[in-house]
């Protein structure tokens, strides 16, 4: 089958066929698989290493963690998130006007494996050399992946489209799965650093899968829909310089004066974190060069993005507080058998797994009887029902606060379940929506506006850790909960406004 695939022509390829959708979604379906395998393997451990310390307990050897606290090993780690995703809008850029989305995707591999190499060695300047390279890696890499998912297509009316970005989903979560019962477990039973590097080749398997079979792919995807200039890539190499020698100059200047801290790098990101996005939702909604019914859709869109960046918020913990209460206040044992705390990160994918392949049958079906709810219906039950597990949340948290009481496990089980539901009525969907609304001057970036929406709510919960605000307390938790449902009935009582703003995008 692979010497098939390799060597048929672009236009035979097309008419093949993967579960009644384009050849092309196999390829990528195998290529995000494998690269999600790497990130969700390394962040599963992420939290968990940082706050870890001393002596290695598996091997007695000087291979600990690198013993933060909880609140700036949570920070750390959202700051971390929001940099991946913050970095799909330079991605998208880079696939629109420098290499075109396929080969941007190529080098993107490249960078995230060599960055998993640097976590796999010892000492703090590795580590974050590291983690920079894979949130530089993975944001050239999502906006395009999803973008080519979009070019497999024959436009936004075709009505594969939805179902074909759930089974893309599903590879997504395939490799979120297995991530902790491989890399994750590795990690946290054996040695931290041996976990990052099959992270690591968990990448060159999915960077092998992508150059294989890429004539599967649609040659749009190798095409730049809009170059740069020669004076429009000079004047980008002189704002590049000039931003990067100012950062020099100022962090060179903290460290003389033996001021540098970790928040001294956090605190800039996470505030950038929450104007990028607001600054860029502005620009395009400015440009005068979009139609009437371009600028229309950005109106809309507005009212996803809002809604997408209160769900992550609270979604994204679940690497982080979620994980951080799974470790030091569940009781993990299972049949005499204490369930390792990375096993958790497994939960979410295995749900998607599980129920994504009903949801997408369920869209179709509804669609056919022209019964299907408008996207901004989904998305304010998804945030209803995120809002929901965290009022659950708050209840194995009273139970061990102030007290040496462990909690059951079976409350993340719950938990990560909600998440899933709430995960599988707005994520896929969000990807369909961008590449529907998305105006054409913009259509690879768009799919990084889309992750923006990620980096705002984990900027916020990132705040929140470098204030050391303890973000397991159950006022925070209920607050966060009471937003998300407010949020959810907002855009509910709006929606008829929001649809009548999509014209004809359903």
């Amino acid at each position: 089958m692979a010497s098939s695939l390799t060597q048929a022509s672009p236009s035979a390829a097309h008419e093949r066929t993967f579960l009644g959708h384009p050849i092309g979604l196999a390829t990528l379906f195998m290529t995000e698989m494998w690269e999600r395998f790497s990130y969700y393997g390394m962040r599963a451990l992420l939290v968990l290493y940082l706050v870890s310390g001393g002596v290695d307990a598996a091997t007695g050897s000087q291979g600990g963690g690198l013993g933060f606290t909880a609140a700036t090993a949570t920070a750390i780690y959202s700051v971390y998130v929001a940099m991946v995703y913050l970095m799909a809008m330079p991605g998208g850029w880079f696939g629109d006007r420098v290499w075109g989305a396929r080969k941007t995707v190529t080098v993107a591999g490249v960078v995230i494996m060599v960055g998993h190499v640097s976590l796999a060695l010892p000492g703090q300047i590795a580590f974050f050399v590291g983690l920079l390279l894979v949130a530089v890696g993975s944001g050239l890499l999502k906006a395009n992946i999803s973008t080519m998912v979009g070019h497999l297509y024959k436009g936004a009316d075709d009505p594969r489209r939805d179902s074909g970005f759930t089974i893309f989903y599903i590879g997504i979560n395939a490799g979120a799965l297995l991530a902790p019962l491989g890399i994750g477990m590795v990690g946290e039973l054996v040695n931290w650093h041996l976990g990052f590097l099959l992270a690591a080749i968990g990448m060159g398997l999915g960077l092998g899968m992508f150059l294989a079979f890429g004539r599967t792919l649609n040659p749009k995807s190798s095409l730049v829909p809009n170059p740069l200039t020669p004076a429009e890539r000079t004047a980008v190499l002189i704002k590049v310089a000039v931003v990067a020698a100012v950062i020099a100059v100022f962090y060179g200047a903290v460290v003389a004066a033996d001021m540098f801290t970790i928040k001294w790098a956090l605190y800039p990101i996470t505030i950038a974190g929450l104007i990028i996005p607001v600054a860029v939702l502005v620009r395009i909604k400015r440009d005068k060069d979009l139609s009437a019914g371009e600028q229309t859709k950005m109106s809309a869109y507005i009212w996803f993005f809002v809604a997408a960046a209160v769900f992550w918020m609270i979604y994204d913990q679940g690497g982080s507080t979620l994980s951080l209460f799974g470790d030091k206040n569940s009781e993990r044992s299972l049949f005499g058998w204490e369930v390792p705390t990375v096993l958790f990160q497994s939960l979410n994918p295995l749900f998607v797994v599980a129920l994504a392949p009903i949801f997408a049958a369920a869209w179709v079906a509804m669609a056919r009887r022209n019964r299907e709810p408008s996207t901004i219906v989904k998305f304010s039950v998804a945030l209803v029902i995120v809002g929901a597990s965290f009022f659950v949340f708050a209840i194995p948290l009273s139970q061990v606060a102030g007290s040496d009481t462990k909690a059951t496990m079976w409350w993340l089980v719950l938990i990560f379940l909600m998440h899933t539901l709430a995960e599988l009525c707005l994520s896929p969907v969000g990807l369909s929506v961008t590449t529907k609304m998305a105006p054409q001057k913009y259509a690879s970036q768009m799919m990084g506006v889309w992750f923006l929406a990620v980096t705002a709510g984990d900027c916020i919960t990132g705040l929140l850790g470098l204030a050391e605000v303890k973000l397991d307390g159950v006022g925070v938790i209920v607050f966060q909960a009471a937003a998300a449902v407010l949020a959810g009935l907002a855009i509910y009582m709006y929606r008829k406004k929001v649809n009548a703003l999509m014209g004809d995008v359903n």
